[in-house]
């Protein structure tokens, strides 16, 4: 079941968006020594409550059977675009379709909110991740190197 986030549930999910980026860190080779920035290190509450309170995203989690299993937020801009933000499963529940569950009510809720399109940002070197964006109807839109991050940003976009 996929539903809004609740505030008690922030400390949850930061151990979830932590615990599933972690797998792209490791594959990745990316370390808080080498990319602080990343995901799998950055993500803290103060941030998520930020983002809850000062940002006012819409903030999903996937709950089976009393458990998280899954994450995004979108963060919702005046152009018309929205950018989704730390769509996250566990590793112990992917393969599962929770990601594509979580992908499509990302569409739904950003197309409800008047978005026109949605931005993604992924590590570009993580071709099984741009395969899977471009399969649910993304599309690459350029690339970005930043000297804070030993990867190449990829960015895409999925018109809603």
């Amino acid at each position: 079941m996929i539903r809004k986030m609740t505030r008690e549930e922030v400390p949850a999910v930061v151990e979830l968006i932590r615990d599933s980026f972690m797998t792209v860190a490791d594959e990745f080779g990316l370390t808080v020594e080498n990319a602080p920035r990343f995901t799998a290190f950055a993500t803290t509450p103060d941030r998520l409550y930020w983002h809850m309170d000062g940002e006012h995203r819409p903030m999903f989690v996937f709950e089976e059977e009393g458990n998280l299993c899954g994450y995004y937020s979108l963060l919702l801009q005046e152009n018309g675009e929205c950018e989704l933000n730390n769509l996250a499963v566990l590793p112990a529940d992917r393969h599962r379709g929770i990601g594509k569950q979580l992908l499509e009510h990302s569409f739904a809720v950003a197309k409800d909110a008047g978005c026109k399109s949605m931005n993604i940002g992924i590590v570009e070197e993580n071709r099984v991740l741009r395969k899977w964006y471009e399969q649910n109807g993304a599309f690459h839109v350029g690339t970005e190197k930043y000297d804070f991050f030993p990867f190449t940003c990829g960015y895409m976009k999925r018109e809603l």
